[in-house]
């Protein structure tokens, strides 16, 4: 029943004219008892990064169902707030590139420009709008040489509404959410009680039952990662919530948003076994673990092996199926891409814009036991006669 509900709420988002009553997506039952499929733990995660947003717009409800069908373990997303202190899914501070913002006449004098992360950005902010308002906007591509067709079709959902939609999945998906630039939003947001931007997330989880260390019996039920670039956001967090926690690390050049820290600073092993105390694992920049010089692959940095002795799992960004995405080792062939950092890099989960290649891609490579195909098996033949003659 639950599986034909996401369907039939699927096929409702691409009709761009409808107007509902209600919300699509009303908020989860907290007493929902359902035991769904489990989560699968035996192989790397797979992170639907903002959804399935190779295909359809970025964080957007009709990406996170997309992202579910396709095989998502986690689902993706970031969170920001609204002049009305509403914590909304969307990636950037303004809403210039993923909106139709710049065409809405009613809101050319919203721009401004702010200090974000030590520079000045001009455009429409987030912060400038209330939830109402930014509900009327319709969210478009960010790349052009993506799929158009759903511009315009789709617009920015709530936390809650991302909550609700993979509590609701026929299976156990998990859910990823990033505590997007918390300098920012708690200079330009402010809540009742002098709350901060991170206890109003954290509040909002707990409230929908997300609570539990790493792989606990409460986890697995509701799996949740907790991801952020600011360290300070992570160390406060872990005072509000056992749940596991990402420390996302940015390139070589990119300064800590809160700490003003370098990624030397940040990756060595004094830190390492510093944050280790607040967060189970690391979220790099992929071409910061292995260096990429001319679109080829350098020799790996020794950090995920680093990680790994400090107990920390490593889930690197982001994997992107498309040409002008993909270093020449990889032949323009993504599977290559997905074999060289699970198999030669160990690695413990991938954020990727295309879900459901990297779900054929283990499924292929490590099905499910009871899940196993005819060509699954013939792939394990085929490895292990190759092992043979090898001897």
């Amino acid at each position: 029943m639950r599986r034909s509900l996401c369907n039939i709420y699927f096929l409702l988002l691409l009709l761009p004219n409808v107007v509902f009553a209600r919300p699509l997506f009303p908020l989860p039952s907290k007493t929902n008892d359902v035991d769904n499929m489990p989560l699968q733990t035996f192989r790397p995660y797979n992170i639907a990064h903002r959804g399935s947003n190779g295909e359809i717009p970025e964080e957007t409800a009709a990406a996170y169902l997309r992202a579910i069908e396709e095989g998502a373990d986690f689902i993706e997303t970031d969170i920001l707030a609204s002049k009305d202190g509403a914590l909304i899914c969307f990636h950037d501070v303004t809403l210039d590139d993923t909106t139709d913002v710049a065409s809405r006449k009613e809101f050319s004098n919203r721009r401004r420009t702010y200090e974000v992360e030590w520079f000045n950005i001009t455009g429409w902010f987030v912060v400038d709008f209330t939830l109402e308002e930014l509900k009327t906007l319709k969210v478009k591509q960010r790349y052009p040489f993506r799929d158009q067709q759903y511009n315009g079709k789709f617009s920015i959902i709530t936390f809650e509404e991302y909550i609700s939609i993979a509590l609701d999945a026929s299976r156990t998906v998990g859910i990823y959410p990033e505590i997007k630039d918390p300098v920012f939003i708690n200079k330009h947001v402010k809540w009742d009680g002098g709350k901060k931007f991170e206890d109003i997330f954290v509040d909002t989880l707990l409230k929908y039952g997300y609570k539990g260390q790493y792989m606990s019996e409460n986890w697995l039920k509701q799996p949740l990662f907790i991801q952020s670039f600011a360290p300070t956001s992570l160390v406060h967090v872990s005072k509000l919530t056992d749940s596991p926690k990402i420390f996302l690390i940015d390139d070589f050049s990119v300064r800590t948003q809160d700490t003003n820290q370098s990624y030397w600073e940040i990756t060595s092993d004094d830190y390492l076994a510093y944050i280790s105390n607040y967060v189970v694992g690391l979220g790099p920049w992929k071409d910061t673990v292995v260096p990429v010089v001319k679109n080829y692959l350098m020799a790996p940095t020794d950090l995920v092996a680093r990680a790994h002795a400090h107990n920390l799992q490593v889930h690197p960004y982001t994997y992107r199926n498309e040409n002008q995405f993909l270093h020449f080792n990889f032949h323009q062939d993504p599977y290559a891409e997905y074999d060289f950092w699970i198999n030669n890099m160990g690695i413990d989960g991938l954020f990727t814009d295309f879900t459901g290649a990297l779900h054929r891609y283990q499924e292929l490579i490590s099905p499910h036991p009871k899940d196993e195909t005819a060509n699954s098996l013939l792939v394990k033949i085929a490895q292990m006669i190759s092992a043979y003659e090898g001897h």
